[in-house]
């Protein structure tokens, strides 16, 4: 067995050298690891190198890189990442010794058991996959400009194992249950802002950040150019859609137009086109989940999420002929494959009725 030793530097506090070494079998072994750890070695910044806990850097990196560069809806829940779930378990261990392993053992606790609100935990105790893979992308980011700044040689959390993408079964409303649906909204007085969302699938945010001067009432189009987020504490913030692509000009059924001008009469003088009876301000988006879930057990109806509206659109437009790319351009992100992965069940039935037809005009002319 054969050993080589090399100097990796010099203690910051002592002056010190300090030596490491590196063992194999052979001494060419040796050798080759020799070469490689010393030039690893010189890459990092060895007086900075152990200055920092990982809550340090987590906390110093939120500062100067992540923060001035996310919106404030993905700085809520990169601190909530941090102080919630990183910092009490990983916070105390000094950043150029944290372990893939002690990344991997978190994500496997947070899976198992890492809810923190009780009357949630009592039910489903574990974190969802999305929650654990969104953590992994900051801390894996935080990690990745620790290497960038020579304090460690690699990104532990590169090589950590994630679980499986869940692939959650879409719920939408049917034909048939659309009516009991909108039946339900309107005896409620919220027909205008569902029979909007149903022939729109806006967003939540974007429903309640609508005004009345992004209604043209000849063209029939609806300008969606805001949307309203949490930004830090339970404040609300109206900004500019997360991409591009979300930026948009939709047509929206004449139908539409007429019950948003029906409702435009009942308080002419708000900008707002869905203002909250309470206080004359926009609604809160999880108020208008609320609201949904009212008018689902209204009309007797099985609990699907208010996003699911977005679903069911998209579903009904598919299925009565609107093609792929138009849906896709309404929804927001303009991306055709998305569209077709997500929509297969929509999909696959039009490609059923398009094979009849095919079918029945081939016969027709043999």
């Amino acid at each position: 067995r054969w050993e080589g030793r090399y100097t990796a530097g010099y203690d910051p506090v002592t002056g010190k050298q300090i030596f490491k070494n590196v063992l194999g079998k052979t001494q060419a072994e040796v050798k080759e690891k020799l070469k490689k750890a010393i030039a690893e070695s010189e890459n990092l910044d060895i007086k900075r190198s152990g200055m920092y806990t990982v809550g340090e850097w987590m906390d110093l990196w939120y500062e100067i890189y992540a923060k001035p560069r996310i919106r404030e809806s993905t700085a809520v829940y990169y601190k909530m990442f941090i102080d919630t779930h990183i910092r009490p378990k990983l916070g105390d261990i000094k950043l150029n010794q944290l372990q893939t392993m002690d990344i991997q053992r978190l994500y496997n606790e947070l899976r198992e058991s890492g809810r923190i609100r009780k009357e949630i935990k009592d039910k489903q105790p574990g974190l969802s996959v999305s929650y654990i893979r969104g953590m992994h992308n900051m801390l894996k980011a935080c990690l990745n400009s620790a290497v960038e700044e020579r304090l460690i040689l690699r990104n532990p959390a590169e090589g950590c194992k994630l679980p499986k993408a869940e692939k959650k079964e879409m719920k939408v409303l049917t034909q048939e249950q659309l009516g009991s649906y909108l039946a339900a909204a309107d005896k409620r007085g919220l027909l205008p802002m569902f029979f909007l969302e149903l022939t729109s699938g806006l967003r939540k945010g974007e429903l309640v950040a609508l005004l009345w001067s992004d209604l043209d009432v000849e063209r029939r189009t609806l300008s969606v150019s805001k949307q309203v987020v949490r930004a830090e504490g339970r404040a609300l913030k109206v900004t500019r859609p997360k991409t591009a692509t979300s930026i948009r000009k939709i047509s929206i059924p004449k139908e539409a137009v007429e019950l948003l001008l029906q409702e435009h009469e009942k308080h002419p003088d708000n900008p707002y086109m869905f203002p909250s009876p309470r206080n004359g301000e926009m609604w809160h988006p999880d108020s208008v989940v609320k609201l949904h879930e009212k008018i689902l057990k209204d009309a007797g109806l099985e609990h699907i999420r208010f996003h699911d509206l977005r679903h069911t659109f998209a579903t009904l437009a598919l299925q009565n002929g609107v093609d792929v790319k138009t849906v896709s351009s309404m929804l927001g992100p303009y991306d055709t494959g998305f569209t077709l992965s997500t929509y297969a069940h929509a999909t696959n039935r039009m490609q059923e009725e398009a094979a009849e037809k095919l079918g029945s005009f081939m016969t027709q002319v043999m």
